[in-house]
């Protein structure tokens, strides 16, 4: 064994005897328990970054915590190797984006493969390869045969920079998730997936979710929008027609003064046509087309509108009331129309007093007399309703029941629940995506490509430029094609399908990856389906979470998997920071893996980056933490040396025969043991677990300086203890240590420490003694004495006697194993 800790020399040696030998290659085993761990696939854009290596640690150390536990642990990885990225590199460089993909991919494997990361290898999966995006197009088409695929014109979120369409949840504050231009809207034909009808599922079923955190799921719920009202008419005499709005607040009808229309409303150029109001209004419905979703419903956006110069007619009260277009109000959420109600809404408040139009009264809070003229804000709260006609002195709930009534009976309107959800948006106007499987036909219309035809395949000669046409569109060899049917001249679908299709569902890709006729044999899938534990960023709680649940619920419906739920627990790890912000090369504090591994070898940037921070919060990274884990596994290093010259072939002892040192070595090795196997198992503590295993490490150096002799059997306890609890964190030191002492196979196949409460037992203990409440001694007692036995043992101490000389004693207080209070005057 080599005096010092040198990484660079045994952790390439452990990486290639790991590879050669396939160490990690599960195989489905029913004689064991199953535990599925993952880690969110990355993009391959081109390194490892410290928020990966956080990540991929993380993981790492449950998977082979759980090994060493004796499950049968599926740990794979892959490649989310779609995107808009490559395409720009083609763009820019003239890198073909399959080129700048695998060779990113080539470059991100080594250097995962050099932080010891325990993946099957042989699962790995690239969603741009023709062996997955065969069976993403597969699926397309398993959607479409279930009326869950479809294809309309709709207003579109568009990114000109992107040169791409985008899905309302990848639209963040107005600007495209991924490139953070500002994102307008356009009209187009697009293809959708209806997971607005699996809203009540996704809603629902957050309540199985026992092991995700709490914000993520109040962040779908959020999303998912759920709200129960009623939907009625408005009459408009002039056009003879109706406009329909949606409302939680049908208590409040009486106190409609005006309606508003979304801009993109199709009644607008009806109800301004041949009126003075037509210009400025198209002017203004112009202006608000180019803003984003985002900002125009954001609470600190100033809400504008116009007066169309048309009205509609109340429908209980008869009255005319004016109608508006204004930027708050979407087409696209509710009916494209709401009521305003000034008195109890805050922000119909404000645009009432904005543009001077009328408030009325109409719920009063309990116990109250408010008057308009004496109110500063809308009343929201509860009450009974007034100037409401035969619905006054109802409490607002119990109104809402009889108003919805009402609309029922007359045929004006219905209760109905609402959703924020809406349709999923798949179409993208680029080429490195999966080709959507379908085909247009002049006499057969929309013709699904046959299954045995797929997959259909990415042209590779293609020129790239932004646009809202594909650039798929271009190749003509691409786009003519014969229709399946009928076999007439036919053109293919020109858009890719976006990517977070390809990663709705690559977990269970991973269960059965080289089956070429099926996306997955459902029995390989229901081994290890859900995902027992997942791991990633916060940021993806809505689009890749939100997806992949819906996915997982389609093809439970439709036969190809028992799971009703892709992830049974979920862990969103916080993010690596430097100086205080998160790391990027325009603030010029980004720290690079390679530079960390090279200097002072994987096991210690794994150990700092575990250690420094619990997983679900941001980490500070600190050169002085990675230089303090480098020094404790050369502390290790050192210290297993020593005892490793203790080692025989003896490993037999008896418990009653071992010295106190001995005992006190064996204690906090079994304490430790707990400790470590509580906090990894069960609450994530790796850092407290690293603590921990330090504190083990600093106890086998006090035994050392105590001189105490160790017996050949616990000085190979104490070794193979610690390099067990320290191999999922520091893999490649620990193997190495454990061949040179140990020396029975492999340190990740052993078996995990069992803790021993006997040698856990503490044989003295600390007792604190007080005089009036004041600590004035402390002494250490053997473990077991009652309280009398303490208080003769007190009462005999120096420092005792001299603050009860002279004094009256009023009573003692003792707590066998803690303390003895006594109480003077």
């Amino acid at each position: 064994m080599e005096e010092r800790y040198m990484p660079q020399e045994i952790e390439g040696k452990w990486q290639k005897a790991w590879q050669e030998e396939n160490a990690f290659k599960t195989e489905l085993n029913r004689q064991r328990p199953e535990f599925y761990v993952l880690e969110m696939f990355p993009y391959p854009s081109g390194n490892l970054h410290m928020g990966h290596v956080r990540n991929y640690s993380i993981g790492d150390v449950i998977a082979r915590f759980k090994v060493m536990q004796g499950y049968n642990v599926l740990h794979p990885m892959g490649w989310d190797a779609f995107g808009m990225p490559a395409e720009n590199a083609a763009i820019k460089n003239g890198i073909h984006p399959a080129t700048w993909t695998w060779d990113n991919i080539d470059n991100m494997r080594r250097q995962q493969q050099e932080l010891g990361l325990s993946y099957d290898w042989e699962r790995e999966v690239a969603t741009c390869h023709p062996d997955y995006y065969r069976w993403t197009q597969w699926l397309f088409l398993l959607f479409y045969e279930r009326g869950l695929a479809y294809k309309k014109k709709a207003a579109v979120n568009w990114c000109e920079e992107c040169g791409t369409v985008l899905a309302n949840e990848q639209v963040i504050d107005g600007h495209c998730w991924r490139c953070d231009s500002a994102v307008v809207k356009k009209e187009l034909e697009q293809w959708f997936f209806k997971i607005t009808d699996y809203a009540d599922r996704l809603l629902e079923d957050l309540q199985e979710l026992k092991g995700w955190p709490e914000r993520v799921k109040i962040m779908q719920d959020n999303w998912i929008g759920r709200s129960e009202g009623a939907e009625f008419s408005f009459e408009v005499p002039e056009i003879q027609e109706r406009i329909p709005v949606f409302t939680t607040r049908h208590d409040t009808v009486f106190g409609v003064t005006y309606i508003v229309l979304a801009p993109e409303h199709p009644l607008v150029e009806k109800l301004i046509a041949g009126k003075e109001t037509a210009e400025p209004v198209r002017e203004f419905v112009h202006k608000v087309r180019g803003m984003s979703e985002v900002s125009r419903t954001s609470n600190d956006f100033e809400k504008e509108g116009l007066f169309t110069g048309a009205y509609a007619i109340h429908p209980f009260t008869g009255e005319q009331v004016p109608i508006w277009v204004a930027n708050y109000v979407l087409f696209e959420y509710g009916t494209g129309a709401v009521m305003g109600v000034p008195a109890h809404d805050e922000r119909d408040w404000q645009f009432a007093n904005k543009y001077g139009l009328a408030k009325k009264l109409v719920v009063q809070g309990p116990g109250q007399s408010n008057k308009l003229e004496d109110m500063d804000g809308a009343y929201n709260g509860p009450g009974v309703m007034v100037n409401s006609g035969e619905f006054d002195g109802l409490e607002n709930e119990a109104g809402k029941v009889a108003i919805a009534k009402w609309f029922e009976q007359r045929d004006i309107g219905k209760r109905r629940i609402n959703y924020r959800l809406r349709d999923w948006l798949v179409s993208r106007q680029r080429y490195w995506g999966a080709p959507i499987p379908i085909i247009y036909c002049p006499d057969c219309g929309t013709v699904p490509v046959p299954k045995d035809q797929l997959p259909v395949m990415l042209p590779e000669n293609v020129e790239f430029a932004a646009g809202s046409v594909s650039p798929l569109a271009t190749v003509e060899g691409f786009v003519h094609c014969t229709c399946p049917k009928c076999g007439a001249k036919a053109r293919r679908e020109t858009d890719t399908m976006d990517t977070f299709i390809c990663s709705s569902w690559y977990y269970m890709r991973y269960t059965d990856p080289r089956n070429k006729n099926l996306p997955f044999d459902t029995s390989k899938a229901d081994y290890w389906m859900p995902v027992d534990q997942y791991i990633g960023g916060i940021e993806h709680a809505i689009l890749h979470l939100l997806y992949s649940r819906f996915f997982t619920k389609v093809l439970k419906d439709a036969g190809l998997i028992n799971a009703n739920e892709p992830f049974k627990n979920l862990l969103t790890q916080g993010m690596v920071i430097k100086d205080g912000a998160k790391m990027s090369k325009s603030k010029g504090n980004v720290v690079s893996p390679e530079e960390i591994i090279k200097k002072y070898g994987a096991d210690t940037a794994r150990l700092f980056i575990l250690f420094a921070a619990p997983p679900e919060r941001d980490l500070e990274w600190s050169d002085q933490g990675v230089e303090g884990a480098y020094r404790f596994l050369g502390r290790v290093w050192r210290i297993v040396d020593y005892y490793n010259s203790f080692i025989t072939a003896e490993t037999a002892f008896e418990v009653e025969t071992l010295s106190k040192g001995e005992r006190d070595l064996r204690r906090t090795l079994h304490f430790t043991i707990k400790k470590v196997t509580d906090d990894i198992g069960t609450r994530f503590n790796f850092n407290t677990a690293i603590s921990s295993i330090m504190e083990l490490v600093n106890m086998m150096y006090h035994t050392k300086d105590q001189g105490v002799a160790i017996t050949p059997g616990v000085a190979r306890e104490v070794i193979a203890g610690l390099l067990r609890l320290l191999a999922p964190f520091a893999p490649h030191i620990t193997e190495e240590l454990w061949g040179s002492t140990i020396k029975e196979g492999s340190v990740h196949k052993a078996a995990w420490p069992v803790y021993d409460a006997e040698a856990a037992k503490v044989d003295e203990v600390e007792v604190v003694l007080q005089i009036n409440g004041k600590v004035r001694e402390k002494i250490v007692v053997p473990v077991g004495l009652d309280s009398k036995e303490l208080e003769e043992i007190a009462f005999q101490q120096a420092k005792v006697q001299e603050f009860i000389a002279g004094k009256q004693i009023i009573k003692v207080i003792s707590v066998p194993q803690k303390l003895v209070n006594i109480v003077v005057k």
